[in-house]
């Protein structure tokens, strides 16, 4: 009897263990299943984007907003988009508000490049990957920069000035708003291109908020101090439009040397029509379609691949996604901007005549 008690005490010992055992296992493969859950939810999670637009006066920024919201779409993200219409403070206050969304990653335009440190410093304490877009927004120490190199922008411009007036001449400078760091940028590959060359920086002035229309006035001060002037550099083809509009005029359209950057179509068509130079062609497609990708990536806490360089912002090198720009002239406006698919032959050679 007293042998058959010890092999039920023995049972019922093997049997709380076994349940405690159980119960142990039962916890981790719980915790296990509800951290894979998590981490499935937080994948399938749809990732949220908040993009400050300085403003959309110039026209490509519309471009670059409809190409990174359809991207971040096709990759499950939705796009919260803010336009500041050139106001510092209002696009503090917008990426304020981002923040408070809780967006997973803030994508900016910025206003004032100088100005935004604090609120971006704002965003990355409160765990949100931080895109500095197109323009570099100093001492912002963002994860990361997507932009064309701008340096270079600003060295073909100067090329193509050398190529054209081989004897040299006086340039007139009218560029974009002095707080945008990409004007610097290329004013800097702009001058450096021009060292040892015959051409001459006679006038130079900037478009406030990047503000084309202001350059008429610019230019017909210019003209009356500079008449025989041989080039004119100008900040964006919006700049390109208005100056070419004032040479006309002046009955100097085709006679002057312009150049700009951005390849948008009326520039195009003024190439093609003899009244612009050149100019910097970038494509804000593949910048858009690339920084929306990245964008996603950073939500979902994947490291960045094929970052080709890397930036100073004042506080530190940050990754810097750089692509490049070409320069589109006449003599190669089909090989690019044609058969590349960014505008078609008719809408190009809208202007000209069919037999030319």
């Amino acid at each position: 009897m007293k042998k058959r008690k010890k092999v039920i005490c023995l049972f019922l010992c093997i049997c709380v263990l076994g349940v405690g055992c159980g119960s142990k296992t039962s916890e981790r493969t719980q915790d296990s299943g509800q951290q894979a859950e998590e981490n499935n939810n937080k994948e399938n999670q749809e990732v949220k984007i908040g993009f400050s637009f300085d403003s959309f006066v110039i026209e490509r920024w519309i471009r670059d907003r409809d190409v990174f919201v359809s991207t971040a779409k096709k990759l499950g993200a939705s796009v919260n988009v803010q336009n500041a219409n050139g106001s510092v403070q209002e696009q503090i206050s917008q990426i304020q508000y981002l923040i408070d969304k809780n967006v997973d990653v803030l994508a900016v335009v910025a206003a004032d490049c100088a100005a935004l440190s604090d609120v971006m410093h704002a965003a990355k304490e409160k765990g949100i990957k931080t895109i500095s877009y197109d323009r570099l927004i100093l001492n912002g120490d963002t994860d990361l920069y997507v932009s064309f190199n701008n340096k270079a922008v600003g060295t073909l411009m100067g090329k193509e000035l050398k190529r054209d007036l081989p004897d040299g001449g006086q340039i007139i400078m009218i560029q974009g708003a002095e707080e945008d760091n990409n004007v610097k940028l290329v004013y800097q590959g702009f001058m450096e291109e021009l060292e040892g060359s015959n051409l001459e920086v006679v006038y130079e002035a900037h478009c406030k908020g990047w503000r084309a229309e202001l350059a008429v006035d610019y230019l017909d001060e210019a003209l009356e101090k500079y008449p025989d002037v041989s080039g004119i550099m100008c900040g964006n083809d919006d700049i390109a439009a208005q100056v070419v509009r004032v040479l006309a005029e002046h009955r100097l359209a085709g006679k002057v040397q312009v150049v700009g950057q951005d390849g948008d179509l009326a520039a195009c068509q003024r190439i093609v029509e003899g009244t612009q130079t050149m100019t910097a062609f970038k494509s804000v497609e593949l910048l858009a379609k690339v920084a929306a990708r990245y964008a996603v990536s950073m939500a979902k806490g994947e490291k960045l691949s094929r970052i080709n360089s890397s930036i100073n912002d004042g506080s530190g090198d940050i990754p810097f996604c750089m692509l490049q720009p070409i320069s589109v002239t006449s003599r190669n406006m089909d090989e690019i901007i044609i058969d590349g698919g960014y505008h078609s032959v008719e809408d190009v050679y809208l202007n000209v005549p069919r037999e030319d």
